[in-house]
């Protein structure tokens, strides 16, 4: 496999439906689809990773290891659509694990002196997120629900760059978030921001 580096191209820059014939292509072991998959996201998947990380050795492993799990696991996508939105969790969770695994080796360097900053307000809501009640929460929603949730919520995005992302209309994540909210609030049993 050639050495991965961000290209440029977008969550829109190609057909869902294409997408998901790459993915089936992959799944076969196309490298070729691959490379055509990682020309399609990589740049705007960068430009995500690198919103949310400010290392960029840690972006370019992140993104690399994430076209490798879709090279492994491009079998497991359910075959309809939306594939950026598929690849954007495998990343976000190859970023979760790499700087846990970055926070581990510091801790390890410095375990005789005791923390000089606490984690940002923001990475405990994050981890709070992935790990917490509501991270069991949303594990237990469908996911194409949780994926409209982590988008417009967690990532902050637009109907509008979410559609685009996710490779579904607008209406539809407007459709999608609404009933995700529902079901989070049903889950945890308190409202969440807003009524229904």
């Amino acid at each position: 496999m050639r050495l991965l580096r961000p290209a440029g191209g977008g969550p829109s820059g190609g057909d869902e439906d294409d997408d998901a014939a790459l993915l089936r292509a992959v799944a076969r072991g196309d490298t070729e689809a691959l490379a055509v998959l990682y020309d399609r996201h990589a740049g705007w998947l960068h430009a995500r990773l690198t919103r949310r990380c400010p290392d960029q050795e840690t972006v370019r492993e992140v993104l690399q290891d994430t076209f490798v799990t879709v090279w492994r696991s491009a079998g497991a996508h359910r075959g309809r659509g939306e594939a950026g939105g598929w690849i954007w969790v495998i990343a976000a969770r190859r970023l979760v694990d790499a700087q846990r695994v970055r926070t581990r080796a510091e801790r390890v360097a410095v375990s005789a002196e005791p923390a000089v900053t606490a984690p940002s307000a923001e990475d405990r809501v994050l981890a709070g997120l992935e790990y917490g009640e509501v991270g069991a929460a949303l594990d237990r929603m469908s996911p194409e629900l949780a994926e409209v949730l982590r988008a417009t919520v967690v990532d902050g995005l637009t109907t509008r760059e979410t559609a685009r992302l996710l490779g579904i209309p607008e209406g539809t994540v407007k459709t999608r978030a609404l009933r995700a909210r529902r079901e989070l609030r049903a889950a945890l049993g308190s409202p969440l921001g807003g009524t229904a």
